[in-house]
Parts: C-alpha cells; structure tokens; sequence
C-alpha cells in the first residue's frame, strides 16, 4: 500500500515541484496509523527516497541548477533543524496542524487558479521578490522539519502565483525538499538517540513509499515538459485546494 501510494503521489504531484509529502502524510495517519511524532521522519525519508528520481530527469534537461534553487536551499536548509527540535519539545497536535496547513492552503489555491484564469501584469521587483523568498525558504523550512512536508505544497503555489514560471519553479522546489529532508531526517535521527518515544521513522514504511515515490517523481518530471503552462498552473492550485480540504474533512 505505501508503494502504491508513493507511486501515485508522486507522479502526478512532481511535474509541479511538489514531492508528494504532503498528501502522504494524511495516509500515514487515517490508513496506516504510523504514530506521532514519527510521522515526520517517516515522510521525510519518503523524500529522500523518492526525490533523486525528478531530480535526475531534471538534471538531464538543464532545469535544475538556478539562483532560485540555491536561494530555497540556503533558506530551508537551517529551517528544517528548527523545525525538528520543536516537533520533538515544543509542537501541536495534529488537529492544530490540520486546520493551519487548510487555512492557508486554501485561499491559496484559489488565489492562483484566479490569477492563471486572470492574469494580472504587477510583478514584484528582483530585490523584493529575493529578501521576501530567502524569508519565505527559512518559514517553510521550519514547517518541513515540524511536520515532514517537503515545502513544495507552499513554495509552489507562491512562487508561482508571483509569475514564475512551473518549469522554472518545479525544479528548485523539488532539490529543497530532497536536501532539506536528509538533514531533517538526520536531526531527527539524533533526536531519537536522546530522546524517548517514538521519533525514529518508521523505515519500512519510509522506504517502500519512498520507492514507490522514485519511480512516479522520474515519470512525473518527463511528463512535466509535454504539459502547458497554464494546464500546470491550474493543477498546482487545485492540489493546493486538494490538501486544504482533506484536512477540514480530517479535523471535523
């Protein structure tokens, strides 16, 4: 079951730089009842598994090194660590994380489906536009290392609705979330050494979804070019939409 649902995930969440995470973390706890807090190394290791596959598919067409890619990775990188030491000490439950993550995904899907259908011609300038994304990075760093989601699922949306282009975007979400998990996993690795309860991921489960998510992020990523931009744009914003109404329905 957890192949499966890595494969299915993210296949269809790749081809706009999201891993996958974030739709497996509500499977994790209504269907196969992984416990807290070890959800969250458990998805990110679903990240590190699953993430070489797009990463390589863009590597081979030249869309994975750029100013955007080193900007989330400098920003996420340290947010993760952050993010693991309150998941362990400091977090809310669950229920609290659910109406949050609906809340603002939401209004943001929508946001973007809106402005796809209704273009609007304000950008914001390069120096804006970098401090507010090196801040944005570090935020949704935090969030990854508290919760297991690779940041995608709220980068992406973002950055998009800002007038990047999802080719553009896609790549340098997705080599974020892939780094930022192996150090989020990591830290949660320690953590586990020093603390009781159950922080260690569950690796079996990690590791069969995170297969299953290698092979669906590979056919995701070569799908992604024969895909329009405003095809992609809408998908990345109904996804969000997607996610924030599984989780009202969960917290009901």
């Amino acid at each position: 079951m957890g192949f499966g649902a890595g494969l299915l995930i993210a296949m269809f969440t790749t081809p706009v730089g999201v891993s996958g995470a974030v739709f497996l973390l509500p499977v994790q706890l209504s269907v196969l009842g992984v416990p807290s807090p070890a959800i969250t190394p458990t998805n990110l290791l679903f990240n590190v598994v699953s993430g070489p596959g797009a990463l390589m598919r863009y590597r081979r067409n030249g869309s994975l090194i750029s100013p955007l890619t080193r900007q989330l990775i400098v920003g996420t990188l340290p947010g993760v660590v952050i993010g693991a030491i309150i998941r362990v000490f400091v977090v809310p439950g669950p229920q609290v994380f659910r109406i949050l993550v609906a809340a603002f995904l939401l209004p943001l899907g929508v946001w973007l489906c809106v402005r796809t259908l209704r273009p609007v011609r304000h950008r914001l300038t390069r120096d804006v536009r970098t401090r507010t994304i090196s801040l944005l990075a570090l935020v949704v760093g935090v969030v990854g290392g508290v919760y297991g989601i690779g940041g995608g699922s709220i980068l992406g949306p973002i950055l998009v609705g800002w007038g990047m282009p999802v080719g553009y975007v896609a790549p340098a979400a997705l080599a974020s979330t892939f780094l930022t998990s192996i150090v989020g996993a990591l830290a949660y690795t320690v953590l586990a050494l020093t603390t009781s309860g159950d922080i260690a991921p569950e690796w079996l489960l990690g590791l069969c979804c995170g297969f299953g998510g290698l092979i669906g992020g590979y056919l995701g990523a070569r799908l992604q070019p024969r895909l329009p931009e405003t095809g992609l744009r809408l998908l990345l914003g109904a996804l969000a939409m997607a996610v924030a109404l599984l989780y009202v329905m969960q917290s009901l």
